[in-house]
């Protein structure tokens, strides 16, 4: 039985004073969550999630990984300097990478690459554009963003990783892809993995991210193939939050 996974993407957003009091915050209701949880914070801000979270059960990690170890990468963070802060996850291939930053799909297939290396857990961004889904080609392109990890590293490496189907078109505009519409997705990212691999297409978790909220949640996370979500704005306030780390 697959758990339940709600992790929280902060994208460009907090302060030292906003994170202290989100994470008390989220603590202090979390005893009675139904998922397992965790939050991806802007690099500068993980010592200080850290700090807060240590020895609680709520998991971290990083919004994204460079595919390098060191070198002259300026600006980039590594899988070995998220390791000296016990990161758990790294965030890879997220639309706004792939649109604002022109990563590509061998880009995030050699980040997650980078995070299975240091023993980080990889949640891998899959989804189409409004005009891909408008085009009937959502399965085309889901299945090529998958396709380049599993090229590189093998259907198996998907074992060790989360996968998050967000449409582009519902994330942060407040549409959302009806359940039905999710699931539909969910379960062909399953069974084209099954077919490669039956025992890790029942293993894997597949999120769903794209405007989720305390109304929603219930109904998506219900759904047989939808293991959690990957949460954006309502990440950023604990009643919010909780709300759906409390559905299912």
């Amino acid at each position: 039985m697959r758990r339940i996974l709600v992790a929280g993407n902060w994208k460009l957003n907090g302060s030292t004073e906003t994170i202290k009091e989100l994470l008390k915050g989220i603590l202090a209701g979390i005893s009675d969550a139904k998922a397992d949880v965790a939050v991806c914070a802007p690099y500068i801000y993980i010592p200080l999630v850290q700090d807060i979270l240590a020895g609680t059960e709520v998991g971290y990690g990083s919004q994204s990984i460079s595919e390098n170890d060191s070198g002259a990468f300026t600006g980039e963070i590594s899988g070995p300097m998220l390791n000296d802060f016990a990161c758990k996850y790294a965030i890879v291939g997220h639309s706004e990478r792939r649109s604002l930053f022109c990563e590509k799909d061998t880009d995030t297939a050699n980040k997650f690459a980078a995070a299975r290396k240091h023993g980080l857990t990889p949640i891998l961004c899959v989804g189409e554009l409004l005009e891909e889904r408008e085009q009937g080609i959502t399965e085309e392109v889901v299945s090529r963003q998958l396709d380049a990890v599993i090229e590189l590293e093998g259907v198996e490496a998907l074992a060790d990783a989360v996968i998050a189907y967000e449409p582009v078109w519902a994330i942060g505009t407040g549409k959302t892809a009806s359940p039905q519409q999710a699931q539909d997705v969910h379960a062909f990212i399953r069974g084209k993995i099954a077919k490669l691999n039956a025992e890790v297409a029942e293993k894997v978790q597949i999120l769903y991210g794209g405007s989720v909220n305390g109304g929603n949640a219930d109904e998506l996370f219900a759904m047989p193939d939808i293991d959690g979500g990957l949460i954006g704005g309502a990440s950023l306030k604990a009643e919010d939050f909780l709300a759906i780390c409390k559905a299912g």
